[in-house]
């Protein structure tokens, strides 16, 4: 049973394999700080996408910046969000899960403040925007150093449904931002964005007072270079990081995009900056949030059926969903110029299936992990309690990696949607791309995960010949 040092907010010896200890209050302490985990990871997502609301208060006429360059921010954060997902993946194993909450909240104030400095002085030039943008960026590692700490807190039993809460409710701080900026465009207009700043920095500071209150350090929790290189040396480790660049990618890339796209094309339709701003928030915070809700069914729907068979699943269906994108935009009609309402119709739809299947497809990958590590494990000569320390500590490293890789697909939305803009004055190739990424990270899955099931060695004892048994992750 995890024991509490003093004030300290240190646990010793904590075991979530250990039943009796878990009935008897252990999964009250996981509980705690997964809620408080939850809180900050929430705020953290949020502050990684404030971009994606802050482009909806920046006219053209008045800031100055292209189409183009508004991509460029939302590329800008989610690139160092990504990158910065690899070392945050040490970071709770290092200082401890609660130390660095506080911390990874409390820094979000520079960001956050930045923001509100940067758009109250219009005609700036881009690259103060791109560096705030980057700072905003520490929001994304967030969710790499919450998911290991909390893969550490768990029984193998709850992984899927506690680290798809976990994935879930971080990822809700896009809609919600989203919500906020809609809120702030409706009742003041788009002209006053240091409303949505505002909000955060009450919201970071109450993030990190929580955190420093009511989570825990985990004492002989450790995350080793080792082990990473471990990771690093595994095949499934990159066919998992693959596969979360078309889940996890296309979601924080959509989310970044949606809602610019869509003010673009009202725009397009003789709307005013203005009226296009409050038109396109309506609808933009629809996709993140559905998207945000389904990853935690998607890592029940895991537990139940198993992770490869609904990734599949989630592929097959993204390639009809963007297909829907490239009708839309090649066969929807364009009059004098204007966007057709078919083309409108279709971009909504598409978007916002690509939103859900994309959330499912998050929370089957990230149930891959653990199951694959769990069932990799019995093959190796270890007792009992170094067996489930092995598969923990290599679960949380590639919770890690993948994530870092992950999000990566996020830059790739936005520079490919920069780039088909800029060379077409549409999103179609864009689109065509992504049909493509979906057909291989279908194929992909299929050929590994469930064609075959994976093959799991049972340990040899001397004497007896080793055994076999197959498992489907």
């Amino acid at each position: 049973m995890g024991i509490s040092l003093g004030r300290s907010h240190v646990l010793s010896n904590w075991d979530p394999e250990d039943t009796v200890a878990w009935e008897a209050g252990n999964k009250k302490i996981a509980r705690r700080n997964l809620i408080w985990s939850v809180a900050a990871e929430h705020i953290g997502f949020s502050v990684w996408s404030i971009w994606s609301v802050m482009v909806l208060f920046m006219p053209a006429s008045v800031y100055g910046f292209s189409a183009g360059d508004k991509f460029l921010l939302g590329a800008t954060a989610t690139l160092v969000g990504a990158c910065l997902r690899f070392p945050y993946t040490f970071a709770t194993a290092r200082f401890g899960g609660r130390n660095w909450t506080v911390f990874s909240a409390v820094v979000l104030l520079i960001p956050t403040v930045g923001t509100m400095l940067l758009l109250a002085h219009p005609g700036l030039s881009l690259w103060p925007y791109l560096v705030c943008a980057a700072l905003a960026g520490l929001g994304g590692g967030n969710f790499a150093s919450s998911m290991t700490n909390i893969n550490a807190f768990y029984p193998q039993r709850l992984k899927g449904w506690a680290l798809a809460v976990n994935a879930g409710g971080g990822n809700l701080g896009v809609p919600v931002v989203q919500l906020v900026g809609l809120l702030v465009i409706a009742t003041v207009g788009n002209r006053q964005p240091y409303w949505v700043c505002a909000i955060y920095l009450v919201l970071l500071a109450i993030a990190g007072i929580g955190a420093a209150l009511y989570m825990d350090n985990l004492q002989h929790y450790r995350i080793e270079a080792r082990t990473m290189r471990a990771v690093l040396a595994e095949p499934h480790t990159w066919v998992i990081a693959l596969l979360y660049i078309g889940t996890f990618g296309s979601f924080i890339g959509f989310s970044f995009a949606f809602g610019q796209v869509l003010q673009m094309n009202f725009v397009a339709n003789g709307q005013s900056a203005a009226q296009a701003s409050l038109h396109a928030a309506q609808i933009a915070f629809l996709g993140p949030l559905l998207g945000s809700f389904s990853r935690v069914y998607g890592g029940k729907l895991a537990d139940r059926i198993g992770g490869g068979r609904v990734t599949l699943a989630v592929f097959c269906s993204m390639i009809l969903a963007a297909g829907i994108l490239v009708s839309a935009s090649t066969f929807g009609g364009h009059a004098h110029g204007h966007t057709s309402a078919a083309t409108m119709i279709g971009y909504v739809i598409g978007f916002v299936a690509l939103f859900i299947l994309s959330g499912i497809g998050n929370g089957s990958v990230y149930k891959m992990i653990p199951s694959i590590f769990e069932a990799r494990s019995h093959r190796l000569q270890l007792g009992e309690t170094e067996r489930r320390q092995w598969s923990r500590s290599m679960s949380g490293a590639l919770i890690g990696f993948a994530g870092a890789v992950g999000a990566l697909g996020g830059v790739g939305v936005n520079l490919a949607l920069r780039q088909s803009y800029l060379h077409s004055g549409t999103a179609t190739a864009a689109f065509w791309a992504f049909v493509l990424v979906y057909v291989g990270a279908a194929a992909l899955t299929w050929a590994i995960y469930v064609r075959r099931p994976l093959e799991v060695n049972a340990p040899v004892t001397p004497g007896t010949p080793a055994s076999a048994s197959l498992v489907r992750v």
